[in-house]
C-alpha cells in the first residue's frame, strides 16, 4: 500500500509540475552558494537537484564563498586577518591562503558534479564545468584610513564569456576572486559576485542558499514574497539584530541588489531543507523567500472607495448575463469579499472569496479581467492569490458557478461537481434557472 501510495504521489508531483518544467527551461538561473552549505549533510543533494535542473535544460551558473573554508585555513597556519566594514582585510598572507581555500572548493564542486554513480541521482547527468577567469576587479584601496590589501570589489564581469560557456551547455563554476589588468588577483565578495553576474547576464532568476529557509516574520514564519522596500525594511531591522555577516543578510542584501538593477525573480531557500530548490522552483507556494521587483500594478483586498471602479468593470459583463447582477448596495456590503487588481489607480481587475468554513469549502466569484489587459496573467494570479487567502483560512477547496468560462476554469485544473457537493447555504441560493456549471479544485 505504501509503494502504491508513493507512486502515486511521483505522478501527481511531476504533473503538477510540467507548468513550471516548460517554463524554466532555456532560462538562465544564478545559483549563490556559500561555503557553509558545502560542509552540510545536505549538499550532496543540492548537488543532486543542480544536475537535475541542467537535466531539464536550465541553463545554470554557480557562484560559491568560501568563508569558513578560509577561516579554517587561516587558524591552520596560526594567522588571523581582520575586518572592517564587514570586509577581510586582505594582507599577503591571508591572500596565500585564500588561493588555497579557493582552489580547495573549486575542486570539491567540479568533483561533485562530475559522478555519475549507477543508481544515484546523478547517473548519466555528464555535467561539465567551467572555471574561468570572468571577473575583472580592481583594489577597494584605503577606506577612513584602514588599507584593504588584496580586497578587491568587481570592476567587469565578462558576460560574453559566461554566455558562451552557457551555450555549450556547461555550467560555469565562478569564484569569488576577481583578476586586474596588470594581474593582480584580488579577494572578492560572493555575493557581490553573484549579484553582478546576474544582472549583467539579465538573469531569470537569482537563488541564494542561506542558512535560514528565507526571511522570516516575527513569528518566525516564513514571508514567500516581498516588494524591494519590504526586504530593505528587514534589512534594516536585521542590521540592528543581527552579526553583519550572517548569511541570510548578505544574502538578502544581494537578492535587494539584483532586484534592484533588473533580475525579477531573487529567491532565498536553505541549505539545510532537503529538494529546497525543487520545492521552490516546482511548486505553487514554494518554500523560501522571493523578492519581486516593485510594480505600479499590485493586488489587494478592496475597499470602500473602490466601488466606482468595481462597477464600471462587472456592469458590461451583468449586461451580457455572464455575470449575476450586484447592485451598488450589495458589493458596498461585501467589499470584504473581494480582492482587486490597481494599476496607476486604476481597477483592471477582481475577483471574491466568500468561504464557508465549515465545509472547509471557499467560492471564486466574480473573476474579471479589464478588456484591455485580458491577454496578460492577470486573472491566473487573481485566482492564485485567492486560493492563498482560502488556504490561510482554512479551507481544503474552491469552487466556482459559471456559465461561460467553463474550459477556461478546466484547463487550470476544476473538476465539475454536483450540486450537492456544495456547501448547505450554497445550495440553497443556487439558481436552477441560471444552470451555472459547478466546477471545484482541491486547495494544493
Amino acid at each position: 500500500m505504501d509503494v502504491v501510495q508513493d507512486s502515486k504521489q511521483l505522478v501527481d508531483w511531476f504533473r503538477n509540475s510540467a507548468p513550471y518544467i516548460n517554463a524554466h527551461r532555456g532560462k538562465t538561473f544564478v545559483l549563490m552558494i556559500g561555503g557553509e552549505a558545502l560542509e552540510t549533510d545536505n549538499f550532496q543533494h543540492i548537488i543532486n537537484d543542480i544536475a537535475l535542473l541542467n537535466s531539464l535544460g536550465v541553463k545554470l551558473v554557480l557562484v560559491h564563498g568560501v568563508r569558513p573554508q578560509i577561516q579554517k585555513q587561516l587558524e591552520m597556519h596560526g594567522h588571523e586577518s581582520q575586518f572592517a566594514d564587514d570586509l577581510r582585510i586582505t594582507d599577503d598572507k591571508s591572500l596565500t591562503l585564500i588561493k588555497q581555500a579557493v582552489g580547495a572548493v573549486q575542486i570539491e564542486l567540479q568533483s561533485r558534479l562530475s559522478m555519475g554513480l549507477a543508481n544515484s541521482p546523478m547517473q548519466g547527468a555528464a555535467i561539465r564545468t567551467v572555471i574561468s577567469n570572468v571577473v575583472t576587479a580592481q583594489p577597494i584601496g584605503i577606506k577612513n584610513g584602514v588599507d584593504f590589501c588584496h580586497a578587491g570589489k568587481v570592476r567587469r564581469i565578462d558576460v560574453v564569456g559566461i554566455r558562451t560557456q552557457l551555450a555549450s551547455g556547461a555550467i560555469p563554476v565562478i569564484s569569488p576572486i576577481g583578476y586586474s589588468v596588470t594581474g593582480e588577483v584580488f579577494n572578492l565578495l560572493a555575493e557581490e559576485v553573484a549579484t553582478q553576474v546576474a544582472v549583467g547576464l539579465e538573469a531569470d532568476k537569482f537563488i541564494g542558499f542561506c542558512s535560514n529557509t528565507g526571511v522570516l516574520d516575527e513569528d518566525g514564519n516564513v514571508i514567500t514574497e516581498l516588494l524591494p522596500s519590504e526586504a530593505q525594511e528587514h534589512i534594516d531591522i536585521m542590521e540592528k539584530e543581527s552579526d553583519q555577516a550572517s548569511g541570510t543578510l548578505r544574502f538578502l542584501r544581494a537578492a535587494l541588489a539584483a532586484c534592484k538593477s533588473g533580475v525579477s525573480r531573487s529567491h532565498l531557500i536553505s541549505y539545510y531543507e532537503e529538494g529546497a530548490l525543487l520545492k521552490e522552483l516546482f511548486t505553487r507556494d514554494g518554500v523560501g523567500s522571493q523578492i519581486v521587483k516593485e510594480s505600479y500594478e499590485r493586488i489587494r483586498t478592496a475597499t470602500i472607495d473602490d466601488i466606482g471602479g468595481l462597477l464600471e468593470l462587472i456592469e458590461p459583463l451583468e449586461k451580457q448575463g455572464i455575470l449575476v447582477k450586484r447592485s451598488r448596495e450589495l458589493l458596498e456590503n461585501e467589499i470584504g469579499h473581494f480582492q482587486i487588481v490597481e494599476r496607476d489607480g486604476m481597477v483592471i481587475g477582481c475577483a471574491a472569496l466568500y468561504p464557508f468554513e465549515d465545509e472547509k469549502m471557499g467560492e471564486l466569484a466574480c473573476l474579471v479581467s479589464h478588456p484591455e489587459y485580458r491577454r496578460s496573467a492577470r486573472a491566473d494570479n487573481l485566482v492564485l492569490h485567492i486560493e492563498r487567502k482560502a488556504k490561510a483560512l482554512g479551507l481544503d477547496s474552491i469552487f466556482v458557478l459559471t456559465t461561460q468560462s467553463i474550459h477556461w476554469f478546466r484547463e487550470r485544473g476544476f473538476e465539475f461537481a454536483e450540486l450537492s457537493q456544495l456547501p448547505k447555504a450554497k445550495k440553497e441560493l443556487y439558481n436552477l434557472k441560471r444552470n451555472s456549471k459547478i466546477l471545484v479544485r482541491k486547495i494544493r
